[in-house]
């Protein structure tokens, strides 16, 4: 008898932090483009395939600590010059920032 599995939920983003909402604005047109493909990317998604994707390099950030309540922060490749920081809550990945400086993505300004 077959058992039933439930398949895995695609990713849901959660955009209403007024950091990320902040450096949305102040990116050229092209580069909101890129996000955008990056963000429509991620909802074709699981969570497996978030962790595995080569093109993300999904990553825990050790030089940040996270706020209360969040177990960690993670940076994601948004483009080739912008990292997003945020965290996963259940099937949302809620994405507190994107950061066009690759280094101050982790706190080494």
């Amino acid at each position: 008898m077959a058992r039933n599995v439930k398949p895995e939920l695609l990713v849901e983003l959660d955009l209403n932090s007024p950091v990320f909402l902040s450096n949305w604005e102040t990116l050229e047109l092209d580069e909101q483009q890129k996000v955008y493909a990056t963000f429509q990317k991620i909802t074709q998604l699981t969570w497996n395939q978030i962790y595995r994707d080569k093109g993300l390099k999904w990553e825990k950030i050790h030089s940040i600590p996270a706020p209360k309540g969040i177990d960690a922060l993670y940076s994601f490749r948004v483009s080739k010059s912008i990292r997003g920081i945020g965290f996963r809550e259940d099937h949302f990945l809620r994405v507190l920032l994107i950061e066009p400086d690759h280094d101050a993505a982790y706190g080494k300004k």
